[in-house]
């Protein structure tokens, strides 16, 4: 063999090789492009409805300013939910007793809460807090709050009766929803981030629920404008004005309750 086909055989033998590289380089890019994609989703999963995690998956900015530390101002309706009795049955029960009703109790709602594509911002203690409208911008976010309200005080009416009799223990749900502009983004340090919302509307969404007796839901007077808006009637009944510390007026607001109020003692909710 000459030395110039000895050459060509080499440099023939190099490409081919490159080309065997590359394209074990685009498989292997693929996978982690892939394997990133689904850890983004399960990430997303978490707080939002499968049907919003692959929506936001698929709007790369959007996706982008979630994952970034910007802030963002939107417009949202912000629901708290809270377990009433929970002090009396923490006393009751022994702890290993009181965590697989805790993971039953947020397993209903949030389930619920995905049924209706709203977003779980905070789960502590036996709050929740959601929010509809955000991060994804939803047309009719105050007929979703309040659809998925009546269905979790439904379906945990239900949930209640199993417990008693089960535990012979007496809980509730108390439910309050507010609509305004909040402020959405990754809140907190270096070490730990979460995504989530702030602002007066959250605090005014939590006052509510603070006062909600148990197998109520009770709503602002911005919630009940954009349901008479929509032609929605639930048959609210408007409360006397409520009071807030550091406010200099009160504010309206409306009251819808359920056959299976109960008497069961109301905690502060802590947001």
């Amino acid at each position: 063999m000459s030395v110039d086909e000895s050459l060509r055989t080499r440099i023939e033998a190099l490409v081919r090789a490159g080309t065997v590289r590359r394209k074990i380089a685009a498989v292997q890019l693929e996978a982690e492009i892939r394997r990133r994609e689904e850890v983004m989703r399960q990430t997303f999963r978490r707080y939002v409805s499968p049907r919003l995690a692959d929506k936001i998956l698929e709007d790369a900015q959007l996706r982008d300013t979630l994952l970034s530390t910007a802030d963002v101002r939107t417009h949202a309706v912000v629901l708290f939910a809270d377990l009433r009795g929970f002090t009396s049955i923490s006393e009751r029960l022994e702890p290993h007793e009181v965590v697989p009703l805790l993971n039953e109790y947020f397993s209903l709602l949030t389930e619920i809460t995905f049924r209706h594509d709203g977003t779980v911002f905070h789960m502590a203690g036996d709050c929740l807090m959601l929010g509809f409208g955000v991060p994804l911008e939803q047309p009719d976010s105050p007929q979703r709050a309040i659809r998925a309200a009546q269905e979790m005080l439904e379906s945990f009416a239900e949930l209640a009766r199993s417990w008693k009799e089960r535990y012979q223990i007496e809980a509730g749900l108390g439910i309050g929803i507010n609509e305004g502009d909040v402020v959405a983004g990754n809140i907190g340090s270096t070490a730990y981030m979460n995504y989530t919302i702030i602002g007066d509307t959250v605090n005014i969404a939590a006052r509510l629920c603070q006062r909600a007796r148990a197998g109520e839901m009770l709503f602002s007077h911005a919630l009940k404008q954009s349901l008479d808006a929509g032609g929605l009637d639930v048959g609210a009944t408007h409360l006397p004005a409520m009071q807030l510390r550091g406010r200099s007026s009160p504010i309206d607001i409306y009251c819808v309750p359920t056959e299976t109020r109960l008497q069961v003692a109301a905690v502060p909710v802590a947001i």
